[in-house]
């Protein structure tokens, strides 16, 4: 297993039964503090949607998403979504949600094309939220406000974790750093994007990096990001573009950075047009969720996915994603992280 990570110091903290209320611990205080510091409502949300409606997520646009037909209408195809990034937003619209005002929900996923390693799975569980925002907070200051925000939820949580289990111990700092893609690449300009996460992490212990989608200037993307979500060619501070990014820490056990949320502002009429046009993708416009919105039938707002049992791996200081959600591994990486110590659900 070329990809898996073995920590050969590693010792799990908790036992299964520990872990299995400390997961719960994780995610009871975590949400609730999350729909508080950024005025969120709970919602119910789709575990699939029709296909050809131009609403499920497509990541970086090569994701093939699980499909199946329906008998009861007429065998039209249902794809098991990747995540609700658009959903979410004609949610906003159907349920009139003020500025200032948002929803979050439990998205479930199925990603068939993942490749798996301690950090990734078949299986994707996270808090989707989204919040309505007006054109004057389409700004970077915005952004960075509100990461700060769900980082103090994620630090207080951390807490919590802490003080109800006395053997873990904190190690994420006070602040999170702010640092643009283009940035990064000046200052490691021999470093692929990864090492690049890896050497900001290291140095800064959580870092959220602006930027995800457009080229830089070696004429390649920090990492892709579909065009018709996150905003990542609107100008934003020093003239460099990108109005989204990625909250990433430094994690010990793994000695790597570790990705815990996706989140930007959303595109407008105008980015959603350049960004199709950038991408090859202008077909697109005629889908139902591009008409919303090119129709200005959707509102303006920010959100993203932060991830449930990447969250609790790192809170509960587990070695493999594994140890904290159910999922299907090849049986050679059951055995040898049994063997390592962490053994999986």
């Amino acid at each position: 297993m070329s990809k898996l990570i073995i920590n050969k110091e590693y010792k799990r903290v908790l036992d299964r039964r520990q872990t299995e209320h400390g997961i719960k611990l994780v995610k009871d205080f975590f949400q609730q503090n999350l729909s508080t510091e950024l005025r969120l409502q709970r919602v119910t949300a789709p575990l699939f949607v029709l296909k050809g409606l131009g609403i499920n997520d497509d990541l970086n646009g090569t994701e093939r998403p699980v499909t199946f037909p329906i008998l009861d209408l007429g065998d039209a195809k249902a794809e098991v979504v990747h995540s609700l990034a658009k959903w979410k937003r004609l949610t906003l619209a159907e349920y009139e949600i003020e500025p200032g005002y948002g929803i979050y929900t439990d998205m479930n996923a199925i990603r068939a094309d993942e490749e798996l390693d301690n950090l990734h799975s078949l299986y994707v569980d996270q808090w989707d939220w989204e919040a309505v925002i007006t054109n004057e907070e389409r700004t970077v200051s915005h952004l960075k406000n509100v990461v700060e925000r769900i980082y103090a939820a994620i630090l207080r949580t951390e807490y919590l974790a802490c003080e109800t289990y006395p053997q873990l111990k904190a190690f994420l700092p006070r602040q999170i750093h702010f640092i643009h893609s283009e940035e990064l690449l000046q200052m490691y300009p021999d470093l692929t994007p990864k090492e690049r996460e890896d050497a900001i992490c290291r140095k800064w212990g959580a870092v959220f990096i602006i930027g995800i989608g457009g080229r830089l200037s070696d004429g390649k993307k920090h990492d892709g990001r579909a065009p018709d979500y996150d905003d990542w060619t609107t100008m934003g501070e020093n003239g460099r573009a990108g109005l989204n990014g990625d909250i990433l820490i430094w994690y010990p056990i793994l000695n790597r950075s570790f990705e815990l949320s996706s989140m930007g502002i959303r595109v407008d009429q105008e980015a959603l047009l350049r960004q199709l046009a950038l991408e090859g993708k202008e077909d697109r416009k005629e889908l139902y969720f591009h008409r919303q919105l090119l129709d200005g039938k959707l509102p303006l707002s920010i959100g993203g996915g932060i991830g449930q049992s990447r969250l609790c791996m790192v809170l509960l200081h587990k070695a493999h994603i594994g140890e904290i959600q159910a999922s299907i591994w090849p049986e050679d990486m059951r055995r040898e992280c049994a063997e390592a110590g962490m053994p999986l659900i």
